[in-house]
C-alpha cells in the first residue's frame, strides 16, 4: 500500500484527543486485539520529583485516543516523569486488565519482592532510556545486573540508545541473558538509516530471536519532517529483515514533540512501512501478543 492510497478520510471523525492534532479516524482499520506496544501515562494524582508535567497524559486520556485508533491491547512505558515509582503504572494497568502489561524502570538494588509485585502487577520488561544523558533515570551499567535478575521472571530488557550506543555495547548486548527490545527503531541517524552498523547488530540479535524491534517514533527518526520518507526507509528495512520480531507504538502523548503529531496519520503509517496487510496485522496482533504474553 502506497503513502498516496492512504489519503485522509474526511467522513469519520473521532473528535479531540489531547496531544494529538487531527479529529479523524484512520483509514486503516485496527484488527481486533490490535496492541499499543508504546506509550505513557503521567497523572498529576500520583507526585513526582518532576515539578512541571504533560498535562492531557492520564489514563482516561490515554482512552481517547485508543478510542479513535483503534487498539485495544496496550502496553504503558513507565515515564521519566514517575522515575521508579510504578503507583501510576500498576493502576493503569489494573484498569486495563487482561489487555494491558507493562514496561517499568528500576534501579539495581530493587528488592526481589518489589520485582515479583510488579510481575503480578503486569509488568513484562524493564526500560532503560539512556539516549540522552542529561535526563536519564538509568545508566548503560545497570542493564547487566538487572538483566540476570529479571531472566527467570521472562522479562526483557527494553532499550532505548542511539545508534552509535548500540554499536558500542554490542558485546553487552550479545551476553544479556534476557530478550532484548529496541526503542524508536534504533534511534538510527536518519541519513545513513540501515546503512548504520547498529541496524546490523539488531537484525543479527533479531534472527537468532534474542531482540525485537519498536516501530514507534517517526518523529525520532526524521530529519526530513512529514510524511518521514526517511524513517519510513528505516522500518522498510527491517520489516525486510525481521517482520515476526516487530511490535508497533504510539508514542502518545508525544512528549519530544512540541507541534503533536496527528495519531491517525502515525496509525496509518504502518500500513505503509508493512507493505501488506498480513504483515501489518502481525505486527500489530501476533507478535506483540508472543513478547508480551497476552494470549497467557
Amino acid at each position: 500500500m502506497t503513502a498516496a492510497g492512504l489519503a485522509r478520510s474526511h467522513s469519520a471523525v473521532a473528535g479531540t484527543v489531547p496531544n494529538s492534532s487531527g479529529i479523524e479516524t484512520p483509514k486503516t482499520r485496527a484488527p481486533a486485539n490490535a496492541c499499543d506496544a508504546h506509550f505513557h501515562i503521567i497523572d498529576p494524582r500520583f507526585p513526582t520529583p518532576e515539578t512541571t508535567k504533560p498535562v492531557g497524559s492520564t489514563f482516561d486520556d490515554y482512552l481517547l485516543h485508543q478510542r479513535r485508533i483503534g487498539t485495544t491491547r496496550a502496553v504503558p512505558v513507565q515515564p521519566k516523569f514517575h522515575r521508579t515509582d510504578h503507583t501510576c503504572i500498576l493502576d493503569a494497568l489494573g484498569r486495563l486488565g487482561k489487555n494491558g502489561r507493562g514496561v517499568g524502570v528500576c534501579h539495581p538494588d530493587v528488592p526481589d519482592t518489589e520485582l515479583k509485585r510488579l510481575d503480578a502487577g503486569g509488568i513484562r520488561g524493564l526500560r532503560f532510556s539512556v539516549w540522552n544523558p542529561s535526563d536519564t533515570v538509568t545508566t548503560i551499567d545497570m542493564i547487566e545486573p538487572l538483566a540476570k535478575r529479571i531472566a527467570g521472571l521472562g522479562w526483557h530488557v527494553q532499550l532505548h540508545m542511539s545508534g552509535d550506543q548500540i554499536v558500542e555495547t554490542s558485546a553487552l548486548l550479545n551476553r544479556l541473558p534476557c530478550p532484548i527490545v529496541f526503542d524508536h527503531m534504533g534511534r538510527l541517524p536518519p541519513k545513513q538509516g540501515p546503512e548504520h552498523p547498529a541496524f546490523r547488530v539488531i537484525v543479527d540479535l533479531a534472527g537468532k530471536d534474542r531482540a525485537w524491534v519498536k516501530l514507534a517514533g517517526a518523529y525520532l527518526n526524521t530529519e526530513q519532517g512529514p510524511p518521514y520518507a526517511d524513517a519510513t526507509r528505516i522500518a522498510q528495512a527491517f520489516v525486510k529483515e525481521a517482520p515476526e520480531r516487530l511490535v508497533w507504538g504510539s508514542d502518545w502523548p508525544h512528549v519530544t514533540e512540541p507541534r503533536k503529531p496527528d495519531d491517525a496519520e502515525l496509525f496509518d503509517l504502518l500500513a505503509v512501512w508493512a507493505g501488506s496487510e498480513k504483515t501489518r496485522d502481525a505486527i500489530l496482533v501476533d507478535n506483540p501478543a508472543r513478547l508480551y504474553g497476552f494470549d497467557r
